[in-house]
Parts: C-alpha cells; sequence; structure tokens
C-alpha cells in the first residue's frame, strides 16, 4: 500500500514538474515579441516605400524578398538588443515583461535566436542582390545592435540622436535594392533621423522616471524638460525643413505641396504647444501625432512621386 501511494505521489510530482515546465516554456507570441514588431512594422514601411520611390524596379518576388530580408534584420536587432539590455529592462516598468527580461526566454536562447536572424536576412540579401545590398544591411544590424545598443545608449544623452541612423537607413535599403543610392534616397534618410529625436524626447516625458531608474541617460533627465522642449522644437523645424526635399527633387504637383504643407502645420503646432506650455499631456499628444506625420509622410510620397 506504502509502495503504490509513494509510485502515485511520484507521478503526480513529475506531472506538476512538466505541467510546471511547459507553463514557463517560450511560446510563439514570446520569440515574436522579441523581434520588437512595432519597430518592425515602420522598419517593413518605409523600406517599402523606399522601394517604391526608386526610379527602377526588379522582380515583385525578389522585391519581396529584399523586403524580408530588411524585415529580419530589424527583428535580429531587436532580438540582440533584448538579450544585451536584459539587466536594464528589468528595472524599467515599460520593459520588465519583455521575454528575456522576464525569463520567458534564456538570454543564450535570445542570443541564438538573434544571430540565427542576422545570418539568415543576410543570406538571403546577399543571393537576391548581391554584396552591396548585404554589407549595407549588415552595418545597419551592426548599427543597431551593438553601435547604439552597447556603446551609445548606456553613455550619451544623445544616443537617439547618433543612434537614430539605423531607424533611419531602412528606406535607404528598400531604395537600393532597385537603384543606387542618391540625394533622393539620401533625403528619406533624413526625414527620419530628423524625426526621431522630436519623436522619442516626446514620449520620453513619460518615462523618464523608467530611465532614470535603470541609470540610462536622455536628455530630459540630464538636461531638464525646458531643454528638451527646445530640443524637440528645432528638430521639429528642420523635418518640417527636410520632408519638403523630396517634392523638390521630384518636382511635386501643387496639390501635394499642400498636403504636405498642413501636415507639417499641425506638427509645427504640437512642438511649439509643448515649447510655450511644458506638460507630459502636451508631449504624448505630439509623441502619437509624430507616428500619424511619418507614416502620412511616407505614403504621400509614395503615392505621388
Amino acid at each position: 500500500m506504502s509502495s503504490k501511494f509513494y509510485a502515485i505521489k511520484n507521478a503526480l510530482t513529475v506531472r506538476e514538474g512538466e505541467r510546471k515546465m511547459h507553463a514557463n516554456s517560450p511560446s510563439v507570441l514570446d520569440y515574436f515579441m522579441l523581434l520588437k514588431p512595432r519597430v518592425m512594422a515602420l522598419v517593413i514601411f518605409t523600406s517599402f516605400c523606399g522601394y517604391m520611390l526608386a526610379p527602377y524596379s526588379v522582380h515583385p518576388f525578389l522585391a519581396f524578398v529584399g523586403i524580408l530580408s530588411i524585415a529580419l534584420g530589424a527583428g535580429a536587432s531587436g532580438c540582440l538588443n533584448q538579450w544585451y539590455e536584459a539587466k536594464t529592462d528589468r528595472m524599467m516598468i515599460r520593459t520588465k515583461n519583455r521575454p528575456v527580461a522576464s525569463n520567458r526566454i534564456a538570454k543564450e536562447e535570445a542570443f541564438n535566436f538573434g544571430m540565427a536572424l542576422s545570418a539568415l536576412s543576410l543570406i538571403l540579401m546577399q543571393i537576391s542582390f548581391g554584396f552591396a545590398q548585404c554589407l549595407f544591411l549588415a552595418f545597419t544590424i551592426f548599427y543597431y545592435a551593438y553601435f547604439y545598443t552597447v556603446i551609445l545608449k548606456p553613455n550619451t544623452d544623445q544616443n537617439i540622436v547618433i543612434g537614430g541612423a539605423a531607424g533611419a537607413f531602412p528606406p535607404m535599403i528598400g531604395y537600393f535594392l532597385a537603384a543606387p543610392i542618391d540625394v533622393f534616397s539620401v533625403s528619406l534618410f533624413l526625414i527620419i533621423f530628423l524625426w526621431t529625436p522630436a519623436h522619442f524626447w516626446a514620449l520620453s516625458f513619460s518615462l523618464s522616471a523608467d530611465y532614470k531608474q535603470a541609470n540610462i541617460p536622455i536628455l530630459l533627465n540630464t538636461k531638464g524638460a525646458g531643454y528638451t522642449a527646445k530640443a524637440i522644437y528645432i528638430y521639429a523645424i528642420l523635418t518640417t525643413v527636410m520632408s519638403f526635399a523630396p517634392l523638390i527633387l521630384r518636382d511635386a504637383s501643387i496639390i501635394v505641396w499642400g498636403v504636405v504643407g498642413i501636415i507639417n502645420v499641425i506638427w509645427l503646432y504640437y512642438a511649439t504647444a509643448l515649447f510655450v506650455n511644458i506638460e507630459k499631456t502636451q508631449a504624448m499628444t505630439l509623441f502619437f501625432y509624430s507616428i500619424f506625420y511619418l507614416f502620412a509622410l511616407f505614403l504621400i510620397f509614395t503615392l505621388s512621386l
């Protein structure tokens, strides 16, 4: 009787252990979240717009593989970023539930997954387009996963300014799938490069405590709200000026000029409102509009230029 009891108890213990292991094992959604899907969506969109704005085209299947390669590269960067930042992610309310930070995915698994995605993205790009496009994509992955994540982000409040180049490269790479890099493709890069600081610094008004807790320098914590609002205003103006460059280079119609002008008037209105009245609600209004602003600009460029 006693032996049967212990046999049943051991079986239940094993099953309970298996149940807990299964409950703690990473899901498909966890791996998907490693890719930073919101960032990836922007990368896919802007790289596709870059390709569509190129003066030449390639076979649709090749174009698909090219955009897929860029998307995989972006996902790989997100994996490697979360692998490296697991410790600081645990300190921040916004990031503590990320797959690696919450221990749903082991650091080693995240690193291996990120490296595998990097290799896959580069192999696909090399086979489909060649060494130059592959090298550009490799540089972009390295720039975000190492130069921004390891060097810039923990050490300077200008991290988002310099590191923002990583998020601005995708339309250039998309363009490069079908045509050589030229002034027009550089203008697309500069729009996102100048937009990124204003976009992030507006969001930082809601995240300053998080970043302070994690000891990551951001402009709001190092220079104060007034300085940050002024910097946002300056970058918003610079973004507006640059947003008209593609229209000049492609001789856009008066209607396109008008629509882009209206979008920019609203953009500058919200940036000015924050500069005049520094409040978290004003900053978040600007942040949410900045997302619409960038998507709208690139959609207008793609449909009309």
